[in-house]
């Protein structure tokens, strides 16, 4: 019984320590240094020729005043690109809002006048679109939230709908992240 609880124990002890590595594993950079955290996979390159063109659909909004984590994956997606060996001039990437996340493209004036807090998403949607990322708002979810295309943050785009800004982005050569 002795033996048992002591390698019960040991094989806890061992799964805990490899929970924290794994965390401790994801870092921020190279491009964006408060977002986007990925992991290292050795021996996993990118071509420094290879181009994208990514869509991301977000229709899911963040709790009042925090961080929407679909936004984020952005960031991570340039991030671990770019550390593995893409130019970010070659990555072109689209977020495109719908539904509740709709409100966390709003400016902050507007947020905190509808929430009573900052816009958590406002510096990370700025940063992405310093980096040439277009977001783009539907205007069917805008109309039914009652957004105003003067209510959006600097640099949004608001296009007839959702579903009309992925067609749009598929003409263009865009394709769809499915996560």
């Amino acid at each position: 019984m002795t033996r048992l609880t002591s390698a019960f124990i040991l094989i806890v002890a061992m799964s805990l320590t490899t929970v924290q590595a794994g965390e401790s594993a994801f870092k921020a950079g190279p491009v964006f240094e408060k977002f986007g955290k990925h992991a290292a996979v050795p021996g996993v390159t990118i071509a420094p020729e290879q181009s994208f063109k990514v869509a991301f659909d977000v229709a899911d909004g963040a709790q009042t005043g925090a961080l929407n984590q679909h936004f984020n994956k952005l960031a991570r997606f340039i991030n671990m690109h770019v550390a593995n060996g893409a130019r970010l001039e070659n990555l072109q990437l689209a977020l495109v809002v719908h539904g509740s996340a709709t409100l966390d493209v709003v400016n902050n004036k507007y947020y905190k006048k509808r929430t009573g807090e900052k816009n958590a998403n406002a510096e990370l949607l700025k940063a992405l679109q310093e980096k040439g990322v277009r977001v783009i708002v539907c205007g069917q979810s805008s109309a039914k939230h009652g957004v105003s295309k003067d209510m959006l943050i600097e640099g949004v785009e608001m296009d007839l709908s959702a579903m009309t800004a992925h067609a749009r982005l598929a003409q263009e050569g865009y394709t769809t992240n499915p996560f």
